[in-house]
């Protein structure tokens, strides 16, 4: 059976997938920068833990005794899950592979929504589809470009990993790959069912969330991934693959079983509708009311995406707080853990270090937001959307102010939201753990300046955001364990804010970076105000 066959295409269909191999190679081409750039964090997060990890527990006893703390901590294992074995791969796969698998995930479903339904609304498909192309061969384009980019990560994790043993090195990349997939035709599924490509992303992403909400509920109850729970989530799969420890090869048959019956289902959809259309269409109606300005439009358009965004925020902050109590039992008498979690939360006492890290981790996810707001601009642009309403009594800057202030703003509200979970998670504390979560803010807005410039000054470009917000995270999340200068680590606005709580309140390096950010916005809306609006 053909590939195209097993995805629900007709062999003697071939002329709908006609023009495929072009669309593949602008895709690839268009992504030129987005794909190495998630690829190369995500390989580089997973390849870096192996080091980190001897240089944490060096020894077996060690080892063995991390174990053992993992099966009486269920906090921990709602975190990063079940560990079923004390070596260096098992390890590995124990620390990043939820958060491997995730950030594949979001890749694939960035990828396949823009090559669909973004082209769709855009108008551009139209434009394609009056060619030599084929019904479905926008569909295969995207999925297929998904699948480079989930072949490059599974390539180069189980090459790095192969160190650690070669069956386990090609079950995590296959399984980390497969999870990508997984969410790649699950994407395609929704693109047919929504009219946005913002909804698309919006529900996909939603998705993912309630996945990683269902694996960790489901670890913290059992000890060795059994729960029901973490069987209805993909992410709870990966784990039951359990890489490095007695791999279960058959898990791999259950995500990729899952991803082609998505992709059967994707198919059928696709030669179900008009170009354009959707199964659940949005409805029309005039922009009256409470939709009369641009502030109030750009709030119903980014809405849901605050939405999601804060729910997963509150989330994240009980899981934090629920396991503070525990740090400093885990960390135990560890010199090299007590260093890593000092250089990313400050020489306070432990638990207060702790908090500092994890509310850090949080201001770098926090970027990622604010990131995808502000592209909310170049989205209305290229779609054609923002002309009509800038051919009405709305100036540019006003129109841009209205969605930047749901960037910024919204920046702002959930991280407060993480603020008060966590410490509703932690049981004390209230004020500092708010005061902390707040102090990231400046960091996070200076990245989110840096995209409303290249939006304003090169259009284009814009898309080079994500790769600066990836560097950013990159560095936090991977700089402090690998012991990386301080320089390197200064690239960073993050490395240059207080470490709250525990450490000592300095507002210079506070106000630097809101005068940074404030400039980076100003000269983006400068650019904005004199360039062509984009088409």
């Amino acid at each position: 059976m053909t590939a195209t066959a097993a995805l629900g295409v007709r062999p003697g269909g071939s002329r709908q997938l006609a023009g495929t191999g072009t669309l593949l190679r602008f895709a690839l081409r268009r992504d030129r920068v987005m794909i190495p750039v998630w690829v190369a964090v995500n390989a580089l997060m997973v390849l870096s833990m192996p080091g980190t990890i001897e240089g944490l527990y060096g020894t077996a006893a060690e080892r063995a005794d991390l174990v053992r703390q993992m099966e009486t901590n269920s906090s921990l294992r709602a975190m990063v899950g079940p560990l079923f074995d004390d070596g260096l791969g098992a390890l590995t796969a124990w620390r990043v592979g939820v958060y491997a698998a995730a950030l594949a995930a979001v890749t694939s479903l960035l990828v396949v929504v823009r090559h669909t339904r973004d082209e769709e609304e855009s108008g551009r498909q139209e434009v394609v589809a009056s060619g030599m192309v084929g019904r479905r061969a926008s569909l295969t384009a995207a999925l297929l470009a998904a699948a480079v980019a989930n072949a490059a990560l599974a390539l180069l994790v189980t090459a790095g990993l192969a160190g650690q043993g070669a069956a386990g090195a090609v079950a995590f990349g296959l399984g980390v790959a497969g999870v990508g997939m997984l969410f790649a035709t699950m994407a395609a599924i929704v693109a047919q069912l929504t009219e946005s490509a913002r909804l698309a992303r919006g529900l996909t992403a939603g998705v993912l969330g309630g996945a990683f909400v269902l694996r960790a509920a489901g670890d913290s109850a059992t000890v060795d991934g059994s729960s029901v729970l973490t069987w209805l989530s993909p992410l709870g799969w990966l784990e039951n693959l359990r890489p490095f420890a007695g791999e279960r090869w058959w898990v791999l048959a259950l995500i990729a079983g899952a991803a082609v019956v998505q992709g059967a289902v994707a198919y059928g959809l696709a030669g179900r509708r008009d170009l354009g259309m959707s199964f659940l269409p949005t409805r029309p109606g005039p922009a009256n009311g409470r939709l009369a300005t641009a502030g109030a439009l750009a709030w119903r358009l980014q809405r849901g995406s605050v939405l999601g965004w804060s729910v997963g925020f509150l989330l994240a902050g009980l899981v934090y707080g629920g396991m503070t109590e525990g740090a400093a039992d885990l960390v135990g008498d560890n010199e090299q853990a007590r260093r890593i979690i000092e250089r990313m939360g400050g020489a306070a006492q432990i638990t207060d270090a702790f908090v500092s890290a994890m509310v850090g981790m949080l201001g770098l996810v926090a970027a990622l937001y604010v990131v995808a707001s502000v592209l909310r601009l170049s989205g209305e642009e290229t779609s054609g959307r923002a002309e009509p309403v800038l051919a009405g009594a709305v100036g540019r800057l006003r129109w841009a102010a209205g969605h930047l202030v749901v960037a910024f703003g919204g920046a702002a509200l959930i991280m407060l939201l993480a603020g008060a979970s966590f410490a509703a998670g932690y049981g004390r504390d209230a004020g500092a753990i708010l005061g902390a979560c707040l102090v990231q803010l400046p960091a996070v807005w200076v990245i989110g300046g840096a995209a409303v410039l290249l939006h304003g000054v090169l259009p284009r470009g814009a898309v080079a955001a994500w790769g600066i917000a990836g560097a950013v995270l990159l560095i936090g999340w991977v700089g402090p364990a690998l012991d990386v200068p301080q320089a390197v680590l200064d690239v960073s606005p993050f490395g240059h804010l207080p470490k709250l709580p525990g450490g000592e309140m300095s507002w210079s390096p506070v106000l630097v970076l809101l005068l940074i950010a404030g400039a980076l916005v100003a000269a983006g809306l400068a650019g904005l105000r004199r360039r062509d609006v984009s088409t």
